[in-house]
């Protein structure tokens, strides 16, 4: 598996605080499986212009030096697109998702389809492909609305924790994945217990074997690499499987 929205760079965001949970974290991700995380600390894109901050840097310094060999360590941000994303951005690639043409950006819960639409499409025409992170949480998100926002260029990046939760957002992301409109899922984990892995089972379960690969390893390695992505064939998701899986991790913490 291949996490490429996390917020484990200590210190600089709202994610993990110091190197040692960040180390933590990384280990747990490497006995599930990970064998690869971009870190993505926040950023607005009013302040991407002036690439990686500094404080960034150290951080990523201090991380790298305790850091357990697996997952590998590459880099990113997640642009919070408060105003046009600035064309250096594209020419530097400091922010990027591994300096490819792939870039993690948001926006606010409430942001409009249309709002969305012309940032989007702003971001494609410097010459870069928006990932956008965690659809699900957008109020204006259905499948026909995505459809919409990909038929831009942009890509949709799900939250694995997400799909078997049992809020609104819960039921927008599995509609999603049900329709084969998310291209990768990723943990966004903030130095706590959310993983990938839980969308592997999730998955697992309803025979979403091709899923699985395309989802977590296929089509994040190609973002990584600057490739183009597979199209991941939809896989609906019955509910009593949610509720047994729900059951599960429940069973797990106790």
């Amino acid at each position: 598996m291949i996490d490429l929205h996390n917020h484990l760079l200590p210190g600089v965001d709202d994610g993990s605080r110091t190197v040692k949970q960040s180390v933590r974290v990384l280990r747990t991700f490497a006995e599930q499986g990970v064998t690869a995380v971009c870190l993505t600390p926040h950023m607005l894109a009013s302040r991407a212009a002036a690439g990686r901050p500094a404080d960034h840097d150290l951080a990523f310094g201090a991380l790298l030096a305790a850091a357990p060999t697996k997952p590998r360590l590459h880099r990113g941000a997640e642009i919070m697109l408060d105003r046009p994303l600035p064309d250096v951005v594209a020419r530097q690639r400091s922010v990027t998702l591994n300096e490819t043409q792939y870039v993690l950006v948001e926006f606010t819960r409430m942001v409009t389809f249309q709002t969305a639409a012309a940032a989007l499409t702003h971001v494609v025409e410097i010459g870069l492909v928006p990932v956008l992170a965690h659809p699900e949480r957008y109020a204006c998100c259905s499948p026909e609305v995505v459809r919409r926002w990909k038929a831009i260029g942009a890509v949709m990046q799900v939250d694995g924790s997400t799909l078997a939760t049992t809020r609104g957002r819960g039921a927008r992301a599995r509609a999603l994945v049900a329709d084969g409109l998310a291209d990768i899922l990723a943990g966004d984990n903030h130095g706590d217990d959310r993983t990938l892995a839980t969308a592997r089972t999730l998955l697992q379960e309803h025979e979403g074997a091709d899923q699985v690969r395309l989802l977590l390893d296929v089509n994040p390695a190609a973002i990584l690499a600057g490739e183009r992505l597979e199209v991941v064939p939809p896989l609906p998701i019955r509910t009593n499987i949610l509720s047994r899986l729900r059951n599960l991790l429940t069973e797990d913490d106790q």
